[in-house]
C-alpha cells in the first residue's frame, strides 16, 4: 500500500481512534513501555505514535520524539502533550521508512502496531537500526500470523480486506525476526490466545 493511501486511511481513523482502539491496543502499549527499562536521559523514538496513547506512559526523566505519517493523528497527540504538560515529548510528521534523524540518535525505539502497516516492514527496520545506537533497545508491538492452523486460514481469507483498511495479517513472526536483523531477547503475548506479540530486542549492528 502506498504512503498516501495509508495517510488517508488513518486521517479517517483519527477522530475515533482512541475510542475504538484504546481498549485493544493500550494494555500492550502500557506493558511494553513499562518494561523498557528507561533510564534518566535516555532518548526514545516512538514510531507510529498516532494519537499519543503511549505518551503518558513515559517517565519524565527521558526525552521522547514521536513520529507519525498522519497530521490528523499528530494533532490529537499534541493536544495530549499540552493537556498533561509532557514537556519532555515532541511529535513530528515523518515517514518511518525514511526519517530525518542522524545515525545513532536514540537509545531506545518503540514501534507500536506499525510493522504491518508500512509498505515495506524490512525497510522500516533498517531505518530503525540506523537511528538506534548499537546495543540500544528496540521494542515492537505487532500482529503476526498465527501458528494455529484454523486462525491462520481465517487470516489468509481476511488479508485482502485488512489491506484495504490499512494493515496486513500475513506477516510471519520468525521470518520477521530473522530478516529484521535484531537480536530478540524476549517475546510475549499478554494472553494465551493473542493476535499481538511484544518483542524486546537489542540492536546489534
Amino acid at each position: 500500500m502506498e504512503l498516501e493511501s495509508i495517510r488517508k486511511i488513518y486521517a479517517g481513523y483519527s477522530s475515533v481512534y482512541d475510542a475504538l482502539f484504546k481498549r485493544f491496543f493500550y494494555p500492550r502499549i502500557q506493558y511494553a513501555v513499562k518494561y523498557m527499562d528507561i533510564r534518566p536521559g535516555d532518548r526514545i523514538l516512538d514510531v507510529g505514535v498516532g494519537t499519543g496513547l503511549s505518551l503518558r506512559e513515559y517517565p519524565r526523566h527521558c526525552k521522547v520524539v514521536g513520529i507519525d505519517l498522519s497530521p490528523e493523528m499528530l494533532k490529537l497527540a499534541r493536544e495530549k502533550i499540552r493537556e498533561h504538560r509532557l514537556e519532555n515529548i515532541r511529535v513530528l510528521s515523518m515517514d518511518a521508512m525514511k526519517t530525518a534523524f542522524k545515525d545513532d540518535s536514540f537509545d531506545k525505539v518503540f514501534i507500536s502496531h506499525v510493522v504491518s502497516v508500512v509498505p515495506d516492514p524490512y525497510k522500516l527496520m533498517s531505518e530503525v537500526r540506523r537511528v538506534c545506537k548499537k546495543g540500544g533497545q528496540v521494542v515492537i508491538v505487532n500482529h503476526f500470523k498465527s501458528k494455529n492452523k484454523l486462525i491462520e486460514t481465517v487470516e489468509k481469507i481476511i488479508n485482502p480486506v485488512c489491506k484495504k483498511i490499512g494493515w496486513r495479517s500475513d506477516l510471519c513472526l520468525n521470518e520477521f525476526i530473522h530478516r529484521s536483523g535484531l537480536h530478540v531477547k524476549r517475546k510475549y503475548t499478554l494472553k494465551k490466545l493473542d493476535f499481538w506479540h511484544i518483542l524486546f530486542a537489542t540492536n546489534e549492528k
